[in-house]
């Protein structure tokens, strides 16, 4: 991903999310007769908001936190990591979605885009291609395939998101075709326009693609792989990039869920060459519901790059760091939750700053008052 610089655009993304909220209102009103006929399409309406305070302890000088996160990365402030509102028509034969966001995740991870585009969290349509309902096309903006973490903080078992996760895409742009024959199979392919690109990288005329392979076994396990192969850069200095990620998820009883997540990659050193840079990257996460309101949750992982294709940092390319954490969950009501995690991260080279001086380790605690809302 690379660092993607904060700019301050609070005015025109309140406007946005103003004309956002009114223009579904209209339609939401439309559809509240549940008498509507059946063969139509069902609309709703849904939102979150992740509203958040972090202390570094390292004490950066500026508010902004580390520049390989893109969730919670303000220091000493309360701020929104994530707003959105979302719009879905859900059919048969055919199904679509809208969404728009602000917060300081959609102005850190959307740097790349164009302004406009930096509040499109999701805008997609699909059609469904067979009698069955079982294979469906689907193409626009949608969350990537890679990974077992969204944006989504209250879907996720920690605050924080991994650092697998914050370092893979979060969303692509193309189109996906999408075959569950059953219950228990989902198949996927994709083309996009590149590594979480919104448009393709100027001068690359080469589409990325990727796969999807998931199977779930009722209530015991999940296990998937996905993969992307493409570029992130122009075709003067193309470098392929082969990328797979792999997880699984166990639900050993009612209230213990056990995540395992290993990411590995290989990017060409230059144009044509036949050496690769490789990086990678395992994490593993515990997750226990104490009762119906409380749950902890511990993680343990480790990121390595030492050629910085993802993670580049000024002064240093070799990035290689451990990270564990310590996350406390409250939910009161069904679409609140309130969390408070510990993370500390630890690498074997200075990659880190304390009050100017860089170090090798890394101690912040977030917190984080969290809400949906579906009508």
């Amino acid at each position: 991903m690379g660092y993607r610089g904060a700019t301050d655009k609070s005015l025109k993304a309140t406007g946005i999310w103003l004309a956002l909220t009114l223009l579904l209102s209209y339609p939401a009103l439309g559809q509240s007769d549940s008498t509507a006929v059946s063969a139509g399409p069902e609309i709703s309406i849904s939102g979150f908001a992740d509203i958040f305070y972090a202390y570094d302890f390292n004490g950066p000088t500026e508010n902004f936190r580390q520049p390989f996160l893109y969730n919670h990365n303000r220091h000493n402030e309360f701020n929104l990591n994530l707003g959105l509102i979302k719009a879905s028509v859900i059919h048969e034969s055919y199904r679509g979605n809208i969404a728009l966001q602000v917060g300081t995740y959609a102005t850190d991870n959307y740097a790349q885009e164009e302004e406009v585009m930096q509040h499109v969290f999701e805008a997609n349509a699909g059609i469904a291609l067979n009698q069955p309902k079982t294979l469906w096309l689907d193409a626009g903006i949608f969350g990537s395939h890679i990974g077992f973490e969204s944006a989504i903080s209250i879907h996720n078992p920690t605050l924080t998101r991994s650092l697998v996760a914050e370092n893979s895409p979060y969303f692509l742009s193309g189109a996906k075709l999408t075959y569950t024959p059953n219950d228990n199979w989902t198949l996927a392919a994709l083309i996009c326009n590149g590594w979480q690109r919104i448009k393709r990288v100027p001068g690359n005329s080469l589409p990325s693609f990727g796969t999807q392979v998931n199977y779930t076994q009722s209530d015991s396990y999940t296990l998937n792989w996905s993969t992307f192969v493409g570029t992130d850069a122009p075709d003067s200095t193309r470098r392929m990039r082969y990328f797979n990620n792999f997880y699984g998820q166990f639900y050993i009883n009612k209230k213990l869920t056990l995540i395992t997540g290993f990411d590995i990659g290989a990017q060409q050193k230059y144009k044509g060459s036949s050496s690769y840079e490789t990086w990678f990257s395992p994490v593993v996460i515990a997750r226990y519901a104490l009762n119906d309101y409380w749950a902890a949750a511990v993680r343990a992982e480790y990121y390595s790059d030492p050629n910085g294709v993802i993670i580049s940092l000024p002064g240093s390319a070799n990035f290689k760091t451990s990270g564990t954490s310590v996350n406390l969950d409250y939910a009161p009501y069904q679409n609140i939750l309130c969390r408070v995690e510990a993370r500390w991260l630890k690498s074997q080279n200075r990659v880190f700053e304390r009050e100017g001086r860089p170090v090798k380790d890394n101690l912040a605690l977030i917190a984080s008052l969290a809400f949906s809302l579906t009508k």
